[in-house]
């Protein structure tokens, strides 16, 4: 997979808590680029330019190009910490990779065909247990997102991660540790307030039948029979 997002970044090497606020004062976001066998490098990117990354799903699941001061760095994004208030990046870290070896990271999942499922057109609700799955892949077989087709799937059925179609060169994580980690991804159930009907009606049902039973025995001991 080749890497189609590039970012500028400088050195930076006036560090701690006042130095990263007079960064962001500029408009700029302080970053660290760690990883194999090297030393970990603080740089600064420019804030907009990074945040118009962001904007784009791919950028989270893509191999990056970060070029400091001239040299080129070949990562992926590991963290990106947000004001919990402002549309402002504060910080973000990247990690250094090698294209010989396999990483891990987290894909976004796309849900296609749940307007056509058996469940849905019986008027199923559908549930995401997962937004992402974190795979381990070259980078060179990194995929942009994973898609999880729900078209076959009936009424009160679930997708597990065992039902997931991946490409060629990609695993699935949690299933490399054996069935048990296999999570459910998505499911199709009645909706709650259908669910609840239905409940209360069974619940009904049973009281009438009990209530004829009863009204049955008491004829009975009355004829003495």
């Amino acid at each position: 997979m080749s890497t189609s997002f590039e970012l500028a970044a400088s050195i930076r090497s006036d560090l701690g808590k006042g130095a990263t606020r007079r960064l962001r004062k500029q408009d700029k976001v302080p970053a660290v680029i760690y990883g194999a066998g090297s030393e970990p490098v603080a740089i600064t990117l420019a804030h907009n330019e990074l945040m118009h990354s962001t904007e784009n799903e791919a950028f989270f699941s893509h191999v990056l190009s970060i070029n400091v001061d001239g040299k080129k760095e070949t990562v992926i994004i590991k963290a990106l910490q947000r004001h919990p208030a402002k549309s402002i990046l504060m910080h973000a870290d990247f990690l250094r990779i090698s294209m010989k070896e396999k990483l891990k990271v987290n894909v976004p999942i796309h849900f296609i065909g749940e307007d056509v499922s058996p469940g849905v057109k019986e008027g199923g609700v559908v549930t995401h247990e997962l937004v992402d799955i974190e795979i381990q892949c070259l980078p060179k077989d990194l995929p942009e997102f994973i898609e999880v087709d729900m078209s076959g799937v009936e009424l009160g059925a679930s997708v597990h991660l065992t039902d997931v179609s991946v490409p060629s060169g990609v695993e699935i994580f949690a299933l490399t540790h054996g069935d048990e980690y296999d999570a459910q991804v998505a499911s199709i159930h009645k909706p709650r307030v259908v669910e609840e009907v239905e409940a209360v009606e069974a619940e009904a049902t049973e009281g009438e039948v009990a209530d004829a039973v009863d009204a049955e025995s008491g004829d009975k001991e009355e004829s003495g029979e």
